[in-house]
C-alpha cells in the first residue's frame, strides 16, 4: 500500500517549513492543505486535540504533532534516503540540544521586534541578536551545522531565514551586520532545492506582518 501522507499547515509557518523541508529532502510525495488558523478546521482539531495547531503531519490516517517530532519521524520512517540526523548517539543528542535550544529561544524573541513597542521592542531585539550570535558561534566555520551535510539543525533554524527581512523592517537593524556567518549560511541552505521550495519570499512575509498584527489585535 502506498504511503499517504498528508500535512496541515500555514504557509508563513517557520514550524510548518521544517516539515515540508524534511518531506522534501527524503522525495516523500505529500498533500498539503492550507489551515485557517482564526477559523480551524474540523481535521486539524481532530488530528491535534491537545494543542490544536499546526503542522500536522497525518501519516496513513495517523497524526503527528510538533514539528521537531515530526522531522524526527520522517527520518526514521524513510531512512533510506538522505539522513537528517546523525547515527552517533552523542551527535543526535547534540543535534537534539540545539533544535531544543532554537525552539525554546528563537521565537519568542524574534516576536517582540514586530509584535512590540519601545523597551520591550528592544529587549526582544537584544535578545534575538545574542541568540543568533550564539547560534553563530555553534556554527562556526562550518558549512552547515552537521559538517559537511545538511540536517536536523539546519531544518530547525533556516525557516526563521524567510523571516529575516520583516524582523529587520521592524526592529530597524541589519541581521548581516551583526551575523554575516549566518547570513552565508543562510544563502547556502536556499540553494537546496527542498529549502527554495518550502520556504516563502522574504517580500512576502513582510507584507503579511502588518495583516497578522491587525488579526492579533496588536497596533
Amino acid at each position: 500500500m502506498a504511503d499517504e501522507v498528508l500535512l496541515l499547515d500555514f504557509w508563513p509557518s517557520m514550524f510548518g517549513m521544517r516539515t515540508r523541508i524534511a518531506l522534501e529532502e527524503k522525495n516523500v510525495k505529500f498533500d498539503y492543505r492550507e489551515q485557517d488558523l482564526w477559523n480551524k478546521s474540523p481535521i486539524l482539531l481532530e488530528m491535534n486535540p491537545v494543542h490544536k495547531k499546526i503542522p500536522v503531519l497525518i501519516h496513513n490516517g495517523k497524526p503527528v504533532c510538533e514539528s521537531l517530532i515530526q522531522v524526527e519521524y520522517i527520518d526514521e520512517v524513510w531512512p533510506s534516503k538522505t539522513p537528517l540526523l546523525p547515527s552517533d548517539p552523542y551527535q543526535r543528542a547534540h543535534a537534539k540540544f540545539w533544535g531544543d535550544f532554537i525552539d525554546k529561544k528563537v521565537y519568542a524573541s524574534a516576536r517582540l521586534i514586530w509584535g512590540a513597542k519601545g523597551e520591550e521592542q528592544e529587549a526582544g531585539k537584544k535578545e534575538f541578536i545574542e541568540i543568533l550570535k550564539t547560534l553563530e558561534s555553534e556554527l562556526g566555520d562550518k558549512t552547515y551545522f552537521g559538517g559537511e551535510t545538511f540536517g536536523y539543525v539546519d531544518i530547525a533554524l533556516i525557516g526563521f531565514s524567510s523571516w529575516f527581512k520583516a524582523y529587520e523592517k521592524f526592529g530597524d537593524f541589519s541581521i548581516e551586520v551583526e551575523c554575516p556567518k549566518l547570513i552565508a549560511w543562510a544563502k547556502r541552505c536556499v540553494k537546496r532545492e527542498s529549502v527554495a521550495k518550502s520556504l516563502p519570499g522574504s517580500e512576502k512575509i513582510t507584507k503579511f506582518v502588518p495583516e497578522l498584527k491587525k488579526k492579533l489585535g496588536i497596533e
